[in-house]
C-alpha cells in the first residue's frame, strides 16, 4: 500500500483553536465594556462595536475595546488540550504551521505567548476579513508553501473556516473548545454529558453545514483526523 502523500503546511486558528478554550477573550472583553448588551457568537472583532452600538463606533470606543482586549487576552492565554503536542509533532515532521487571528496584533501577540517561539506570527494583515481567503493564501505565502494541495486549515471559527475553503483548503472544524461552544475550560467540565454533547452536537452541525472536511471535538483528536484526510487525498479526494 501506497504512503499517503505529506501535508503541504497546516493552518490553525488562534483563540478556540490554539489557546483559549471557548474563544473567550473577544466576547469577555465586550461584555465588561458592555454588560447590558446581548453579545453574538462568533461575532468578527472588526465589527463587534458596530453591531452592538448599532452606529459607527468613536476613536475611543475603538480604543477603549483594543484595551479591554489585551487584558482579556492576556487572562485568556493558556494552550488548549493538546495544542502544544500536536505543534511539536508537526515541527517533528517538518510540516510547515502558522496560526490566523482578526483581534488587533497587540491581543494577538499576547494570547500567543503559550505556544512556541519558532511558530510564526503573521506580519501582513490582509486587505480583506474573513471570510475572503486572504488571510490564508498570505499565510502560505509567507510559510514559502509552493502549493496548495495537501494545506489543511484546523478552526473553531466558521468565518475562518469559511475562508479556508474559499482559499482551496482542506478544512477540520473543531465543535468543542470553539466559539459556537463558547465555555470556558472549567464551565464546560461543569457541564453534564448531555449538556455537553448537545453544545457539541448543533456545533458539529454548523460545522458540516458550511460544508468542512472534517469536525473533532479539539486538537486531542487531531492525528487520527490528519490520517483519514491524507487516506481521503491518497484515493484521489479534492478539498
Amino acid at each position: 500500500m501506497h504512503t499517503p502523500p505529506a501535508f503541504s503546511a497546516l493552518l490553525f486558528g488562534l483563540s478556540g483553536c490554539l489557546v483559549d478554550f471557548g474563544a473567550r477573550t473577544l466576547p469577555v472583553a465586550l461584555q465588561r465594556l458592555y454588560p447590558q448588551r446581548a453579545i453574538a457568537p462568533s461575532v468578527a472583532a472588526h465589527t463587534a462595536l458596530l453591531h452592538l452600538l448599532e452606529r459607527e463606533p468613536q476613536a475611543a470606543e475603538r480604543q477603549a475595546l483594543d484595551q479591554a482586549l489585551s487584558e482579556a487576552a492576556s487572562e485568556h492565554a493558556e494552550a488548549t488540550p493538546g495544542a502544544l503536542s500536536v505543534l511539536d509533532e508537526l515541527r517533528r515532521q517538518n510540516i510547515p504551521c502558522a496560526w490566523l487571528d482578526e483581534l488587533p496584533r497587540d491581543a494577538s501577540v499576547c494570547l500567543a505567548t503559550p505556544l512556541p517561539t519558532w511558530l510564526p506570527t503573521p506580519t501582513h494583515t490582509p486587505a480583506r476579513p474573513w471570510p475572503a481567503p486572504d488571510a490564508c493564501w498570505q499565510a502560505l505565502i509567507d510559510l514559502q508553501v509552493a502549493q496548495l494541495d495537501g494545506c489543511v486549515l484546523v478552526s473553531g471559527e466558521p468565518r475562518l473556516l469559511q475562508a479556508g475553503l474559499n482559499a482551496g483548503l482542506w478544512t477540520i472544524g473543531l465543535a468543542a473548545c470553539g466559539p459556537l461552544c463558547g465555555q470556558a475550560p472549567a464551565d464546560w467540565q461543569a457541564l453534564g454529558t448531555r449538556e455537553r454533547d448537545q453544545l457539541r452536537g448543533q456545533a458539529t452541525l454548523s460545522l458540516y453545514g458550511l460544508g468542512v472536511h472534517s469536525v473533532i471535538d479539539q486538537l486531542t483528536e487531531l492525528g487520527p483526523c490528519l490520517a483519514d484526510l491524507a487516506m481521503r487525498r491518497q484515493k484521489g479526494e479534492k478539498p
